[in-house]
């Protein structure tokens, strides 16, 4: 567990600080972007995120389950290597031979640029996943997060040079930046030079990854693919459906309203920017999952009734943690909000929704080990597309309902509703097949109190004595933060 906690705090080191720092661009893209131009960038990287999850097929959690068991981890790597690669090059050259029928789908016609600047970079991000889950293996947390944050640095700093010091040097010194600013249109090139500082920075990261790749004798073993693909096609399923569901809000809403494109896009625009004070608690998420899959197949070696353990602990401080998260961001988001333009905080309604619904699909993701440790991966299939479909529903009943301007909130209360289903479901099936003696009680209990003291921090908001507000809420968090310690003894010793 201790090792658990410390890998966590590494992952979570470079996913929270990184995705901090590509959060800070948001203020910038929403001060120099109105709604509908910045619903683009929305709207496009949402289908990006489905385009990594096909293109990686399931084949980071295969190699955590095989190179646990192989005789030979560096042939399971270099297998996943060289399919991942094939598959990654042959999806680039059909997206450029395609590519004005692609941007038609996806509504861009006018910009096909924008698509194959995207493609390319999912392309090369869904091969570098690999080396990745690599270094998480070797239990390389260290240089892990190095690489990750560099390339949050690069572009960052690639945003700031395209989108803030190109315009003042094209108009004191334009000799510095004609060559290759002005062939794709200058300051005019709007939100493409963020997808032109994408493709750079990831391409700085495949250079950085050449150690992982170099210096070893690279083995492809077929009937070891074939098992791994066996294993992962599930994964895939699971993986396609829960990443639609993620973004189903922003890939819906241009299709449900193609009649007007414009209040869409700034729909999306809208939602997409008060999605990114919730993702706070989908950094979360992801450093534990970071950690958390190399560490259950590492603990399904062990015997004995501390495996178990090391399971329902881990659930019981991820719903901990991911509670305090909660509150703290609910409690200081008259303080956050600032972080965007004032004419998106008409969607911060999305928020509170959001966040819980993030902490129901990590809890989700939590229970999946059963699957994941029995090889039945086909129930994580079943379960992402009852998601899938139940979310998919929801949003085209209630988006349209609610509709324009606030039928985002239908796609918010859509993925709350969708996660929390499944992650019933997923729990009692799970008892069936590998019961674990979670704590539910008291899990149950740390919730409702953490509710309460939501609704609680709600009420106790005083216009006229801000600070005494801020006071209240600070003593409620340490309050719930002092409950817990008292009732866990977390430092205690055994």
């Amino acid at each position: 567990m201790n090792a658990l906690l410390k890998d966590t705090a590494v992952y979570g080191l470079s996913s929270i600080v990184g995705r901090f720092l590509n959060w800070c661009l948001v203020p910038l893209y929403v001060y120099l972007f109105d709604a509908a131009e910045y619903g683009i960038v929305s709207y496009l990287y949402g289908f990006t995120a489905v385009a990594l999850v096909i293109l990686n097929y399931g084949m980071e959690t295969g190699f955590f389950r095989f190179a646990s068991s192989h005789e030979s981890p560096d042939t399971v790597y270099t297998t996943s290597l060289i399919s991942v690669g094939c598959t990654s090059a042959l999806f680039i050259l059909l997206l450029s031979a395609f590519l004005p029928g692609i941007s038609e789908t996806l509504l861009m016609p006018k910009h096909p640029e924008y698509v194959w600047l995207l493609g390319v970079t999912v392309a090369v991000d869904a091969f570098t996943n690999i080396p990745f889950a690599y270094l998480r293996y070797r239990n390389k947390a260290w240089t892990f997060a190095g690489i990750k944050l560099l390339n949050v640095a690069v572009n960052i700093g690639l945003n700031l040079f395209f989108l803030l010091a190109c315009p003042w040097l094209e108009q004191t010194a334009p000799g510095l930046i004609d060559w290759f600013y002005t062939p794709l249109g200058g300051a005019g090139y709007g939100i493409g030079w963020i997808f032109v500082a994408n493709i750079i920075s990831t391409i700085v990261v495949m250079i950085c990854l050449i150690p992982c790749l170099a210096g070893r004798r690279w083995r492809f073993d077929p009937q070891l693919l074939h098992k791994m693909l066996t294993y992962s096609w599930p994964l895939l399923i699971l993986g396609v459906a829960g990443i639609l569901s993620q973004n189903m809000g922003q890939l819906l809403i241009p299709y449900l309203f193609k009649n007007q494109p414009e209040a869409a896009r700034t729909m999306v625009g809208i939602y997409g920017a008060n999605l990114k004070i919730a993702i706070v608690m989908v950094m979360f998420t992801q450093a534990f999952r970071y950690a958390y899959e190399p560490f259950i197949f590492s603990q399904a070696r062990a015997e004995g009734a501390g495996r178990e353990r090391a399971y329902c602990n881990a659930m019981k401080y991820f719903v901990i943690f991911g509670l305090m998260i909660f509150l703290a961001v609910m409690y200081y988001l008259p303080i956050i909000k600032h972080f965007e333009s004032p004419g998106y905080w008409e969607g911060l309604r999305v928020v509170p929704v959001m966040m819980m619904a993030e902490l129901c699909f990590g809890i989700f993701f939590n229970l999946s080990l059963w699957y994941k440790l029995t090889d039945r991966t086909q129930w994580g299939m079943y379960f992402s597309l009852l998601c899938f479909a139940l979310m998919l529903g929801l949003n085209i009943w209630l988006i349209p309902a609610i509709g324009i301007p606030d039928g985002y909130l239908g796609a918010a209360w859509s993925a709350l509703i969708s996660y929390f289903t499944v992650m019933v479901i997923s729990y009692f099936i799970g008892r069936r097949y590998y019961p674990l003696p979670y704590e539910i009680r008291r899990i149950g209990l740390y919730t409702a109190a953490a509710i309460i003291l939501y609704v609680i921090g709600e009420y106790c908001w005083w216009p006229t004595a801000i600070w005494l507000s801020y006071l209240t809420r600070t003593l409620l968090l340490l309050l719930y933060a002092a409950a817990i310690l008292r009732i866990e003894r977390p430092f205690a010793r055994s």
